[in-house]
């Protein structure tokens, strides 16, 4: 079969930091605002795995936002979303994660696939011409990697800024100096930003920060890049005729839109509901309850009788549902908030969900079987108390232990997040329920 060839050429940019905490997040929805405000057409991608700040990029940009990940989704994907936005876009801005040079594929890695310019964010509380030296050790870690600026934040007074400019050494610019404002601040909770819809006067805020960035200089436009690449083959129509219930809400919101995608592409029609607000489940054929913030909301979720009677009645039948941490927590006889309130949720596997107060797991993880690698992560804050035994474990690729897999009737529940695009045949298992029990007991984990 042959391929599309994909080409276009864009002004982009990798906007990093040497850490997290750093301010990154806002400075690259700022930036995206502030072309947009222009007549831009802007398009915002996040490395690695993150919903939250996506949901922010999505209103600052208007545009959709997807994850680039060389091993979790793949650097053929990666090159094709570049390039594919590149055809339609002025404007690419990818916002890193953790520090640039952090994890493995870090976002350094990322640049270099994809010959992006990485704009550093560099915090410049407390620093004076130190702010140079941190410049300069990133430009000059990785022969491959193109720094030609950097961006201070958090500067204290016009002459501060023109203490770092004068710092930089030679061959590095300071593009701008973004001075303390509440219009780059944005709350954040346990595990990341707090989402964009709950976050009231949010667009207000954003144009705000897009006037801060212009006048520190930073409304000039990075370099151009010609990105190419080939298009991908369709996946197969495996979930043809199928009706997919989706939970999303305030509480069930950690959704890739890449996800949703396949779904849809593979022929499924899917079909939004909220446990929180609705009386019961769409018609569907199976039953997806993604992650998010439950706990939250865990009072509202144990109150709704009927929408636990109805999830019930769909499990009973032995019509498949996939349960993602927050899925799996509300999924346990038992889920114990953060103020150590006991709620009754759905009921369909024995034990307790419970907060812990603490980051409990982070990392890289997959889903090895014959069906295909099924690639994603975990991040939680509650553990799981629970005699049922996992059918399978995932394999760690860095960080936490490898989470379990359980199976409970046609339910499948894990704390562990999958990009579905890394093993479409899988993911029809899922949801079809066919083959799945026996790809599962011949998979591979920790």
């Amino acid at each position: 079969m042959t391929t599309t060839p994909i080409r276009g050429e864009a002004h982009a940019a990798l906007i990093t930091a040497p850490g997290s905490g750093q301010g990154k997040s806002m400075v690259t929805a700022a930036l995206a605002r502030l072309h947009r405000n222009a007549g831009r057409r802007v398009r915002v991608f996040k490395h690695g795995p993150d919903y939250l700040d996506p949901m922010v990029q999505e209103v600052a940009s208007g545009a959709p936002v997807y994850q680039l990940h060389p091993w979790m989704t793949g650097t053929a994907e990666c090159r094709w979303r570049l390039a594919e936005a590149a055809r339609e876009a002025d404007l690419i801005l990818v916002e890193g994660s953790m520090g640039l040079f952090d994890g493995d594929p870090s976002s350094a890695d990322l640049a270099i696939l994809a010959g992006l310019p990485a704009l550093p964010v560099i915090d410049a509380w407390g620093m004076a011409q130190t702010f140079g030296a941190v410049a300069q050790g990133l430009a000059n870690f990785h022969p491959r990697l193109a720094i030609h600026e950097v961006i201070a934040n958090r500067v204290g007074s016009p002459g501060h800024g023109r203490l770092l400019a004068d710092s930089m050494p030679e061959g590095l610019a300071l593009l701008g100096a973004i001075p303390r404002s509440d219009a780059m601040a944005i709350p954040d909770r346990h595990l990341g930003l707090v989402q964009a819809n709950e976050l009231e006067g949010l667009d207000a805020q954003l144009d705000a920060a897009a006037e801060v960035l212009a006048e520190a200089g930073l409304d000039r436009l990075p370099a151009r890049v010609e990105l190419e690449t080939e298009a991908p083959e369709p996946p197969p129509r495996l979930l043809e005729g199928r009706r997919i219930a989706v939970a999303r809400d305030a509480a069930f919101a950690f959704i890739y839109r890449a996800n949703l995608d396949l779904l849809e592409a593979m022929g499924a029609e899917l079909a939004f509901f909220s446990p929180l607000e609705d009386a019961g489940l769409p018609v569907c054929d199976a039953l997806w309850l993604p992650g998010g913030y439950p706990e939250l909301h865990a009072a509202r979720i144990a109150a709704n009788a009927p929408m636990h009677a109805a999830i019930r009645v769909h499990h009973e039948a032995g019509k498949p549902i996939l349960a993602e941490c927050g899925g799996l927590m509300v999924c346990m006889e038992r889920l114990v908030d953060e103020h150590g309130a006991e709620h009754a949720p759905f009921g369909l596997l024995p034990g307790t969900a419970r907060m812990t107060g603490k980051l409990s797991a982070l990392g890289l993880q997959s889903l090895d079987t014959a069906l295909g690698e099924l690639r994603g992560h975990t991040y939680h804050h509650s553990q799981l108390e629970t005699a049922r035994v996992p059918v399978v474990r995932a394999r760690r690729l860095a960080g936490s232990a490898a989470e379990a897999i359980y199976r409970e009737g046609s339910l499948t529940a894990s704390y562990f997040h999958g990009y579905f695009p890394s093993a479409p045949a899988l993911t029809a298992a899922i949801f079809t329920g066919s083959g799945l029990d026996a790809a599962l007991c011949n998979s591979s984990g920790d």
